[in-house]
């Protein structure tokens, strides 16, 4: 049995291997690293230099409800991820309840990556809108295709397009209880990312 688990990993592993999945994590990462440092760069400069984050994150709180921050959060999260959820884990350490609103964020997360997955599927149910998404994002629906779940879960954990991922999972029709569980990990990321950034603006 044992020899059996061994063999199906080594597979595993060679098929990923050959097709790339390693360099594309690792392109991938190359590809954030850069620009995730300029992000802290501009924080830790704003911060130091411009106005204490902290105040800026109190100024939010007071003059901006939590409803209408965690619409902007979920419609980001939904479309592309087109703002960087580091910037509102950071607001939620100057909530009343951090550790309630940095879990609401990462249930709003969660919600935008199915909202992509099922506007994927919606997408790929219009033939001239289908066709136009496939040339559009040829690239990624050949990815989930070779690579299915862990693709999800890559999206999920690291500073990759999550939504992107979601929303060629669903364009490929990828199974829905696979999905549901494998995207679960975006959680993770707010656990991981909440405990640093909270860290530093400690």
């Amino acid at each position: 049995m044992s020899n059996t688990k061994k063999s199906r990993f080594k597979l595993l592993h060679q098929y990923y291997k050959y097709t790339g999945f390693y360099s594309f994590i690792l392109q991938g990462l190359k590809k954030a690293i850069i620009p995730t440092v300029l992000l802290v760069a501009v924080l830790f400069y704003v911060n130091e230099k411009v106005i204490n984050l902290n105040d800026a994150m109190v100024y939010a709180t007071k003059n901006f409800s939590d409803f209408f921050l965690f619409s902007i959060f979920l419609i980001s999260e939904s479309i592309l991820g087109l703002i960087p959820p580091d910037i509102f884990i950071a607001w939620t350490k100057n909530t009343e309840s951090p550790l309630l609103y940095l879990s609401i964020l990462a249930v709003l997360s969660y919600t935008g990556g199915v909202i992509a997955y099922f506007l994927g599927r919606t997408l790929a149910a219009i033939p001239s809108v289908n066709r136009y998404m496939y040339g559009k994002m040829t690239k990624h629906i050949i990815n989930m295709q070779k690579w299915g779940g862990f693709l999800i879960i890559v999206g999920a954990l690291l500073p990759l397009p999550f939504a992107m991922a979601c929303l060629a999972a669903g364009m490929i029709n990828f199974s829905r209880k696979h999905f549901f569980l494998f995207a679960l990990f975006r959680v993770f990321r707010f656990v991981i990312y909440g405990y640093v950034i909270y860290s530093a603006l400690s």
